[in-house]
């Protein structure tokens, strides 16, 4: 941690408590205000880690546009909002920074109960031209205090198909919309496909200073009688250098490239759009993740833990146990040399997947779709239906963009895609937005589907070979960020019985049923509860569905008490076990049934452990839930 007196001098940004101060302030001072800005970002994000890369590209823009538009009656609309930290400091929320990502304090994305200026909350891609549209049709029907709709979307985000449905439907529509397209080449992976390609076109030929007088004019939407002479300028120039804009044939005026560092550029483009601009217009901003810190890195800066401002080496804790997604990814890898059939396919998230380590072996059989999930699902269906191996590996959180492509093309088609869910249960910093908290109740209630979650790193490698070796439909299994629990591990992966539980303790009077890596809390429990003279049973369920029939319903006859626990929310494992009981008849004989999930709320971010306390959901919880299905009274008051 560095000291208070490494913080940066920051003059100018002093003065700034909110957007009224910054728009007070000369043109000639807002370059300095926005270098004072990136200092100031890059010492805070130093302090708490966080999404650091997206904020530095953004930083003049943030400037000018806060510059330029009324804010907060002018809706801002930061797409996923990796990129928002400058905007919160900007926005009154200086003095909080240090509390980012940390519990009870700021959120590491944009959200509407934190602040006016945060009209819209983000954290998942290409929503914000739909979301700025919605803003944009309000005002056009009078809904009040509605002023422009600006949406800023990036290069990567563009890869989703839900920015394109926006930008159709707002061409169509015409209404005064303005969307910023940051283009930096550089999302979380290398912006993917052809549309990544186009963009490069539209400025890989033309250098900046010969774009940059074009822009400043804002081309036809200069006043006369200057118009015509700009609108010729703007016709040479699209018609030998990008021969036309995609853009336009959607119905948007489209402004750039213009270098989105130079502020007398943005601004002059900003206050022509703002003045000028009748319907929808795109600006199409070049600008460079990571500027002034971390632009020479290979994620820009992507996500850091907290780090030495000065050199930029982050402080890791240290661990001793592999993190699940390295035992995926290693266990995927052992798997795909002794079958040539297994390919794996990402959405964006290769590094975060652990798919980068798999596509350094198997680059030809590695496929990365972009921000695209619902055709990454269909594309793997595809992909099982011609006879190859499909290890589909998704963020729990992100996987949900692509649910009726599971429901429709995988599971009722019975095809043999494999689902790796990574980030699976609550996350920590990222918070509500990212939390994995669904997959097991949206994934059990579907017909054929097979889906498994290992209690340790141990568990996982089996069930990646369990997943590979299982052809006759769709399977899949959950696992959470971080690291594992230290097991010893086998050096390849068991192929598992589907639908078959193991006892992992012996026991008497309670049986507790774990789905999941809550399994070493359930230890830390047993181990309470034995300090009272209780030895309860401990399982290990592994299967959500198929359900274990024969284990679930044994533990219930020889136990009084039988309670289930699960990182997920209610409707999954424990519902489908207690829908067990009943179908059996199991509660007419008197059995005490306890399911301990995820509560009914959003849990916002901090730490794992203190979110998971948060949800009632460590050893405490499960040692008083068991306590109290034994009408036994807490003989202390143990945290």
């Amino acid at each position: 941690m560095t000291d208070a007196a490494s913080r940066p001098a920051t003059p100018l940004l002093d003065r700034v408590a909110g957007p009224p101060d910054l728009r007070a302030l000369p043109d000639r001072d807002l370059t300095k205000l926005a270098d004072e800005l990136r200092a100031e970002t890059i010492w805070n994000v130093s302090q708490t880690g966080g999404h650091l890369g997206a904020g530095l590209g953004v930083v003049e823009l943030t400037v000018a546009l806060h510059a330029v538009f009324d804010t907060p009656r002018d809706r801002l609309i930061w797409d996923v909002s990796h990129q928002c930290y400058p905007h919160k400091i900007l926005t009154g929320r200086r003095d909080r920074m240090p509390t980012l990502r940390q519990q009870d304090g700021l959120s590491g994305f944009t959200k509407r109960t934190e602040s006016p200026y945060d009209p819209f909350g983000a954290a998942h891609a290409s929503t914000s031209i739909s979301a700025a549209l919605g803003f944009a049709m309000g005002r056009e029907l009078g809904a009040p205090g509605n002023g422009d709709a600006i949406a800023v979307i990036g290069d990567g985000a563009l890869t989703g198909g839900m920015a394109y449905e926006a930008l159709n439907h707002a061409g169509h529509l015409g209404k005064r919309l303005i969307v910023i397209l940051n283009d930096n080449e550089m999302s979380i992976a290398p912006p993917v496909g052809a549309m990544s390609s186009y963009l490069s076109r539209l400025y890989a030929g033309a250098p900046f200073q010969d774009l940059k007088s074009a822009a400043k004019n804002a081309v036809s939407l200069l006043p006369s009688p200057f118009q015509e002479g700009a609108k010729r300028a703007k016709d040479i120039i699209k018609g030998t250098v990008m021969g036309g804009t995609f853009f336009d044939e959607l119905g948007f005026d489209y402004l750039g490239p213009i270098d989105g560092h130079d502020m007398e550029t943005l601004l002059a483009v900003l206050r022509t759009v703002k003045i000028r601009a009748t319907g929808p217009i795109l600006i199409h901003a070049i600008t460079k993740k990571g500027k002034g810190f971390a632009e020479h890195r290979a994620d820009r800066g992507h996500a850091t833990s907290k780090f030495d401002p000065s050199t930029g080496e982050q402080r890791k804790a240290k661990s001793n146990a592999p993190s699940y997604t390295k035992v995926f990814a290693q266990s995927l890898i052992q798997e795909a040399e002794r079958d040539d059939r297994i390919v794996a396919i990402t959405a964006a998230m290769p590094d975060g997947t652990g798919l980068d380590l798999f596509g350094e072996r198997f680059p030809a059989r590695t496929f990365d779709v972009g921000i695209a999930e619902q055709h990454g699902v269909t594309f793997c269906a595809g992909l099982a239906a011609s006879g190859m191996k499909p290890f589909c590996a998704i963020y729990s959180t992100f996987l949900q963009r692509g649910y009726d492509q599971i429901v429709h093309d995988v599971a009722l088609q019975n095809l043999p895609v494999r689902f790796a869910i990574d980030r699976a249960g609550l996350v920590g910093a990222d918070g509500a937005t990212h939390a994995g908290s669904y997959d097991i109740a949206y994934l059990a209630n579907l017909p054929n589907m097979v889906v498994m979650a290992p209690s340790d790193e141990a568990e996982l490698r089996h069930m990646v070979a369990t997943a590979a070796a299982h052809d006759d439909g769709p399977i899949a299994f959950r696992f959470p960020r971080g690291e594992g629990a230290g097991v010893e591990m086998p050096d390849r992966g068991e192929v598992l019985e589907i639908g078959r539980g193991r006892i992992v303790h012996e026991g008497e009077r309670v049986a507790i049923l774990s789905y999941g890596t809550r399994m070493s809390e359930v230890g830390a429990a047993r181990e309470r509860l034995m300090a009272r003279g209780l030895t309860p049973t401990v399982a290990d369920a592994r299967f959500a569905k198929p359900l274990d029939r024969d284990l679930i319903l044994t533990l219930a006859r020889d136990h009084d008490v039988l309670l289930t626990i699960e990182e997920g929310a209610v409707g999954g494992f424990g519902s489908h076990v207690a829908h067990l009981l009943a179908q059996e008849g199991v509660f007419d004989r008197g059995l005490r049934f306890r399911n301990m999930t995820l509560p009914d709320r959003f849990i916002d971010q901090g730490g794992p452990g203190q979110m998971y306390a948060a949800a009632a959901l460590v050893a405490s919880d499960i040692e008083a839930t068991v306590l109290a299905a034994l009408d036994v009274g807490m003989l202390d008051k143990r945290a």
